[in-house]
C-alpha cells in the first residue's frame, strides 16, 4: 500500500504592519485538503515524545503557532527530522508518515489540521504493522 505522496514543509505568507502579524491558511488552497478536525497540543512535559503512529487515510497540517518542536518522520523510504519553529512554517503530513513529536519548548502550541474526523480505526499504532502496510 505504498503512497506516492510525501510530506513537505510549506511556508505561508505573513501579513503584518506595526500592529502585528497575521497568517492565513485556507483549505484546498494553502492547505492541500479539506479540513474536518482541528486540535492542538500544549503543556507537554519536558522529555516527552508524542505521536508514534501513522494513518490509513488522514492527512494533517502541523503548525507550531508558538514556541518550537521537532518531528521525526519515517515513510519507510526516508527518515527525517523536521523542526517547526515559526508560525508561517506548515508541515503537511501524509497518511504514510510514521511521526513522533518531541523537544517541545515550554511555550509550544502545536496546531494540527486534519482531513478526517477522529476514527481510532484510522490509526496504525504498531510500527511493525506500519511496515507491513507501507513497507517496500
Amino acid at each position: 500500500m505504498q503512497s506516492s505522496l510525501s510530506s513537505k514543509i510549506i511556508e505561508v505568507n505573513v501579513l503584518g504592519d506595526d500592529r502585528g502579524q497575521l497568517t492565513v491558511v485556507e483549505e484546498n488552497k494553502t492547505i492541500p485538503f479539506e479540513m474536518k478536525r482541528v486540535f492542538y497540543i500544549y503543556g507537554t512535559v519536558e522529555g516527552v515524545r508524542r505521536g508514534f503512529h501513522a494513518h490509513y487515510k488522514t492527512r494533517q497540517a502541523l503548525i507550531c503557532v508558538s514556541g518550537s518542536c521537532s518531528i521525526h518522520l519515517d515513510n519507510t523510504e526516508r527518515k527525517e527530522e523536521v523542526q517547526l519553529d515559526s508560525p508561517n512554517k506548515v508541515l503537511i503530513l501524509e497518511p504514510n508518515d510514521w511521526h513522533e513529536m518531541y523537544d517541545f519548548s515550554p511555550d509550544c502550541v502545536l496546531l494540527v489540521l486534519a482531513s478526517h474526523l477522529y476514527d481510532p480505526d484510522d490509526y496504525i499504532r504498531d510500527y511493525s504493522k506500519f511496515l507491513e502496510v507501507y513497507g517496500a
